[in-house]
């Protein structure tokens, strides 16, 4: 394995952890907001469920390999873009700033499939 194939994966790992914990972040400041609405609270439960998710499966993925890893995340990252799409309808969008939210989500969801893929196939 060459020099740049191994620090790829690594790279990839990095950043899918930082996104998971800003996932994580994220949502505990939601959940220690009593003020915030109830379908919020549970919009910040599925969140902080996907970043421990895919930590989880990455985690997973680099231990071991195997190719239920990349299909376990992107099971989860649909299931989270579904309450992601649900919650900014329920909010409304009040400018059309707004819609770059749904491609920016989606490019995060993405990274985060893709690294657990390429840590997937290190071992390979």
């Amino acid at each position: 394995m060459s020099p740049q194939e191994s620090i790829v994966p690594k790279a990839l790992a990095i950043l899918s952890v930082l996104t998971s914990f800003v996932f994580i972040y994220y949502s505990l400041g939601i959940l220690t907001n009593e003020s915030a609405p109830e379908w919020t609270k549970v919009f910040a439960y599925v969140a902080a469920g996907y970043g421990l998710g895919n930590i989880y499966i990455l985690s997973w993925a680099w231990r071991s390999g195997g190719t239920w890893a990349p299909w376990a995340n992107k099971l989860i990252a649909l299931c989270f873009f579904g309450v992601f799409v649900m919650d900014r309808w329920q909010a409304g969008i009040e400018n059309p700033l707004g819609y770059v939210a749904f491609p920016a989500a989606a490019f995060i969801l993405w990274l985060n499939w893709f690294a657990v893929k390429k840590v997937a196939q290190r071992g390979k």
